[in-house]
């Protein structure tokens, strides 16, 4: 694993570059956002943002998420996210601004975003990969975090031990490229300690059918 400060994106405000293996590449920004626009982000966001706590199935067994979670993206986007269709119907205004810095950062334009909101440290996020059908076959995703710092791990697909444990400030932005999604996993442990609650705004590129996937 090798870390290093790449010209990439803002040229104002270079990322840490995280390479897990070959082009499965993480750029991570500190205090991405000016103050002015994150300070009273979280509190926004809160209060505005439809959140839901969901229930998924797993081999037949009915369970709720251990988070809240609130999906907004381009008016019409459809997106299938925990076994249930979600239409998106727009973007609430505090996402807007934010959408757009993050697209700026990462030279990336995005249309939809998942929130999550994990009240404490017992709220997690299980093992995934972002690799959706919908998020096409290049899917690059942007994790942007707010409030109490949050333990980000990794570990090869198809099983395997945890290879890199990342820590999440508040007001931080991660870049993953879609080597990630190919070759690893991630997840968001539970940490009893953690007390405070923590948002994370996760920004992808739907893919409407019968369209070819942008750079």
């Amino acid at each position: 694993m090798t870390v290093n400060d790449p010209d990439f994106g803002n040229p104002n405000k270079a990322p840490e570059l995280i390479t897990l293996a070959g082009d499965a590449r993480l750029w991570l920004w500190r205090d991405a956002l000016p103050a002015s626009l994150s300070a009273s982000l979280q509190a926004a966001l809160n209060a505005q943002l439809d959140w839901q706590q969901p229930q998924v199935q797993v081999f037949g067994r009915s369970y709720t998420v251990p988070r809240l979670t609130a999906w907004h993206g381009d008016a019409g986007i459809p997106y299938r996210y925990s076994g249930h269709q979600h239409v998106a119907e727009g973007w609430p205004a505090p996402l807007l601004p934010v959408r757009d810095a993050v697209s700026a950062l990462c030279g990336h334009r995005f249309n939809s975003v998942l929130a999550n909101r994990y009240r404490n440290g017992r709220d997690c996020m299980g093992y995934h990969s972002d690799d959706e059908p919908e998020l096409g076959p290049q899917p690059w995703i942007a994790s942007y975090s707010l409030g109490a710092e949050r333990d980000f791990v990794f570990r090869p697909r198809g099983g395997g031990r945890q290879c890199l444990c990342l820590a999440l400030p508040d007001n931080s932005l991660l870049l993953m490229s879609p080597d990630v999604q190919r070759r690893f996993q991630h997840a968001l442990p539970r940490r009893q300690r953690v007390q405070a609650e923590r948002l994370n705004l996760t920004f992808r590129q739907i893919i409407p059918r019968g369209q070819p996937q942008n750079a």
